[in-house]
């Protein structure tokens, strides 16, 4: 592909100074050039041209390297040993690194998904650069979000990526210095259950090798393109609602977050509102740790006053006792299915305010 990238402006170039010129790869061999019969030429004891960035002399043509991406594996030569052929040169490596890394930009597929997920592409866009790819965009797949403490150095994003060596199917691509996003193909139907137990492998990988604490947000499987943003950006909310209501957790997907997923989107202002009619006749704060831990075990054990009697290692009448001074403190009976709502929503409520999430 480079050869005919390059081709079109090597012409043009040849056209405005009137030397021959080309380019070579990095064995050696001629990619492209005005004089049409040199291409797939080799130049021998080309080496020395990658080693560094200077100018080099060949039977009579300036050569100049220019870099491709991180590799250094292109060099232009220009007919001539004079000064004008060394600007020269140095002026096709200019106009040719450009071109070369506006190509790569546009039509790598690794930045092609990178925009996609970050929402920096029209969706009009999206068909159309992927069928320049020949990139399928009707299969499954789903965006994961692996965050780590500020480690996400290149041996945490290599750790991830051989993971996944499929790269034609699978994308690993780092967001920011805590994020590394991870877009995979999946099969129709794929179980909540199997994604987790790739999230988990992610985070076995991770632990085992690098000894880094890593949490990792799934979003919902999407079966188009357009549809991937949404898939990250549910990644990113799961962690920020893990953050808040699930912090034990490692693994947080989008479709098991619940009504802390509603709470989450709430207004400040009305979930302060909401708190202070529940608690009306008195603050939660009221509350000293040891009933709040009985209500936490009460709504663990589904309102069964026998099982969680017996998880607290108390009697059972102590139990109705500890429940009666909630009810008179607060109005609600957790032993009314109606009343525990409320009061579980008021804890999950007051939790998310004090959290004070940064949202996206």
């Amino acid at each position: 592909m480079s050869n005919r990238l390059f081709q079109g402006l090597i012409k043009q170039m040849k056209d405005a100074a009137g030397r021959e010129l080309g380019v070579i790869d990095d064995t050696g061999a001629v990619i492209s050039a005005s004089e049409l019969g040199r291409i797939g030429e080799v130049i021998p004891n080309a080496a020395p041209i990658f080693a560094d960035n200077e100018i080099h002399i060949i039977d009579g043509y300036t050569y100049l390297s220019f870099k491709s991406h991180v590799q250094t594996d292109y060099a232009v030569f220009v007919e001539g040993i004079d000064e004008e052929a060394v600007k020269f040169a140095g002026l096709c490596c200019v106009s040719l690194e450009t071109i070369k890394q506006y190509y790569d930009e546009k039509f790598d597929r690794s930045n092609f998904i990178k925009n996609v997920i970050l929402d920096n592409i029209l969706p009009g866009d999206i068909y159309v650069q992927a069928r320049e790819l020949h990139f399928n965009g009707e299969v499954s797949r789903v965006a994961l979000l692996v965050r780590t403490d500020g480690h996400n150095d290149a041996s945490v994003y290599n750790a991830i990526q051989n993971l996944f060596p499929d790269k034609a199917k699978d994308f690993v691509i780092s967001i920011s210095e805590s994020d590394i996003a991870i877009v995979k193909e999946v099969r129709a139907g794929i179980e909540p259950g199997d994604l987790e137990k790739l999230a988990r492998s992610i985070i076995d990988a991770l632990t085992t090798e690098l000894y880094v604490h890593a949490l990792v947000g799934i979003g919902t499987c999407v079966d188009n393109m357009r549809d991937l943003a949404r898939s990250f950006k549910e990644a990113q909310i799961a962690l920020e609602v893990g953050k808040v209501f699930d912090t034990e957790k490692t693994i947080i997907g989008y479709d098991h977050l619940g009504i802390a997923r509603l709470i989450y989107q709430l207004p400040t202002t009305l979930c302060d509102m909401f708190l202070h009619e529940v608690f009306r006749r008195g603050s939660i704060e009221s509350l000293d740790s040891e009933t709040l831990f009985t209500i936490q075990k009460f709504f663990e054990n589904n309102l069964n006053v026998s099982e969680t009697s017996r998880k607290l290692f108390v009697h059972r009448n102590t139990l109705v006792y500890r429940l009666e001074k909630i009810k008179k403190i607060t109005g609600l009976d957790l032993r009314s299915f109606d009343d525990a709502i409320v009061f579980k929503v008021a804890l999950m409520v007051k939790k998310y305010l004090d959290s004070a999430p940064t949202k996206f």
